[in-house]
Order: structure tokens, then C-alpha cells, then sequence
């Protein structure tokens, strides 16, 4: 479920970032920031377990500031 809610935030913030560049930062850093909160929760379960926990979060939170990037790169390169 996360799964397909994280991939769901990137696709819809690559195609916001291609639209309109400058407000595309505020909805990345909207959506990382429960991210990060899941992944600092997750981060202090015990041992193995946490590190385990955290990872969907942390990887979630990378994808959205990917997305995000290479759609605001992609517009800077196009011809318009």
C-alpha cells in the first residue's frame, strides 16, 4: 500500500514539476515531510528491526525529491 502511494506521489509531482517549476517545491516538501516522520518513528525500533522499518520510508522520501528534480530538469530543457 505504501508502495503504491509513494509511486502515485512521484508520478504526480514529476508531471507538477514539468508544469509549473517554482510551486512543485512546495508539494515535495510537503510529501517528504511525513515521510521523514515515518522514517524517524520506524528508525527507533530496536536493532535490525528499525533499520528494517525505516527503509520503505527513507526510500519513499528519495523517490519523491528524484521525481520532483528530474521533472523541474526536464523543463529547463526543453526548447521553450
Amino acid at each position: 500500500m505504501v508502495i503504491a502511494a509513494v509511486i502515485g506521489v512521484c508520478v504526480l509531482l514529476a508531471v507538477l514539476a514539468f508544469l509549473v517549476p517554482r510551486l512543485s517545491h512546495h508539494a515535495q516538501r510537503g510529501t517528504q515531510r511525513p515521510l521523514g516522520a515515518g522514517a524517524r518513528a520506524g528508525g527507533k525500533a530496536p536493532g535490525f528491526l528499525g533499520k528494517l522499518l525505516q527503509k520503505p520510508f527513507s526510500s519513499g522520501s528519495r523517490a519523491v525529491g528524484r521525481s520532483g528534480s528530474a521533472g523541474r530538469r526536464t523543463r529547463s530543457r526543453m526548447p521553450f
